[in-house]
C-alpha cells in the first residue's frame, strides 16, 4: 500500500504501519476524541479508526451517543443545589454533586464563551419553581469538570 518495501514477497512495514500489506496504522491520533481521549475512553483504537465497545456509542471518536441525556440535562439537578440549594437532590447535595468545580457570574455574558481550549457545553433549564436557569459545563485537560452559573 506504500507504507513498506516488498522484500522475498512480504512487506516489510515503515514505522507506525503494520499488516501484512503494511495497511494498518497505528497512529492513534484520528482516534482522538475532543475530551483528549483514545475513542473518548469507549473504544479501541485499530489501524487509525475506533471500534466502538459501549454499544451505546458510535461515530469516528465514539462521542455520539443518541440515547444518553444531554451534558445540560444529566448536571441539572447538581447545579441547581449546589447554585440554589433547592431542587431534587437538595437533601443529597453534598453527597452526590461535588464532582465539579462552581463558580457563580453576575450576568450571562460573564459566561464563558465558545472559543476556549476545553469543550463547553451552554444549558438553559428550568428548575423547580419554573424559572429559567444558565450554566456552563467544561472538562478541562486534566479532567476536572468546571461549573460556570449565573447567579
Amino acid at each position: 500500500t506504500g507504507n513498506g518495501i516488498c522484500k522475498c514477497r512480504v512487506c516489510e512495514c515503515f514505522p507506525n504501519f503494520t499488516g501484512s500489506a503494511c495497511d494498518c496504522s497505528l497512529d492513534t491520533l484520528p482516534c482522538m476524541a475532543s475530551n483528549g481521549q483514545i475513542c473518548n475512553g469507549r473504544g479501541t483504537c485499530e489501524c487509525g479508526t475506533c471500534n466502538c465497545t459501549d454499544p451505546k456509542f458510535q461515530g469516528p471518536t465514539c462521542e455520539m451517543c443518541q440515547t444518553c441525556l444531554g451534558v445540560c440535562a444529566e448536571h441539572k439537578d447538581c447545579v441547581q443545589c449546589r447554585a440554589f440549594d433547592k431542587g431534587e437532590k437538595k437533601e443529597t447535595c453534598s453527597q452526590e454533586c461535588m464532582h465539579f468545580n462552581m463558580t457563580l457570574v453576575e450576568s450571562r455574558d460573564k459566561l464563558p464563551q465558545p472559543g476556549q481550549p476545553d469543550p463547553l457545553s451552554h444549558c438553559k433549564e428550568k428548575d423547580v419553581d419554573d424559572c429559567w436557569f444558565y450554566f456552563t459545563y467544561s472538562v478541562n485537560s486534566n479532567g476536572e469538570a468546571n461549573v460556570h452559573v449565573v447567579e
